[in-house]
Parts: C-alpha cells; sequence; structure tokens
C-alpha cells in the first residue's frame, strides 16, 4: 500500500519561513501531478499550489510571490517553500499525489501556525 508521507510543518513567527516536503513510500509509484492543500476548521479545503511532471505550475491568488512549489522526480518527491508567512496561511497542508490513471493520493496533513 503507497503511503504519502508529509513533514516541514512547526509554529513561526509571521514573516518567516518554512519548507513542507511530501513523497510516496514506495519508490517505484510513478506520479503523474503533485499538489499542496490546506484547510481550516469550518472551511472547504483549497488548493495552495500543484506542479505537473513537465513541471507546469500553478498558485492560489493569495500565495503568488511568497510560495514556490518544486519537484524532484526522481525521488517522486514534491516540495513547498513557503516564505513572507502570514498569520492567515495558518492551516493544516495537505500532500496530494496523481498517478497516471488519474488517481489521487493524500497524505495525513501538516499543521502550520504563524503566529507572534
Amino acid at each position: 500500500q503507497v503511503r504519502v508521507v508529509e513533514s516541514g510543518g512547526g509554529l513561526v513567527q509571521p514573516g518567516g519561513s518554512l519548507r513542507l516536503s511530501c513523497a510516496a513510500s514506495e519508490t517505484s509509484f510513478r506520479i503523474y501531478a503533485m499538489g499542496w492543500y490546506r484547510q481550516v476548521p469550518g472551511k472547504q479545503r483549497e488548493l495552495v499550489a500543484t506542479i505537473t511532471t513537465g513541471r507546469t505550475t500553478n498558485y492560489a491568488d493569495s500565495v503568488k510571490g511568497r510560495f514556490t512549489i518544486s519537484r524532484d522526480n526522481t525521488k517522486n518527491t514534491v516540495y513547498l517553500q513557503m516564505n513572507s508567512l502570514k498569520p492567515e496561511d495558518t492551516a493544516v497542508y495537505f500532500c496530494m499525489l496523481k498517478d497516471y490513471r488519474a488517481t489521487d493520493y493524500w497524505g495525513q496533513g501538516t499543521q502550520v501556525t504563524v503566529s507572534s
């Protein structure tokens, strides 16, 4: 069974930075696209950023210019570099991996808290 492994969340000051990482537990698992989503209590899960194998990227307007998504295709790993963090970025961040059959695999989520 393939597991989606997330890491890098934590507590940071406003204006600080965090780097999230996500990978599939099986090295033979081939990923077509990767993405990061976030969710706060009482609200729908929302897109943060996505990236395809060809490195086509898409960002939510709220994070453009501050967040950068990237991937290492050899390691099947996706990263989210988060700079200039704001309190409104506080959420549980979920990694999503999509295979070549368009099946989605989700991580358990990692908490990001931005507070002074």
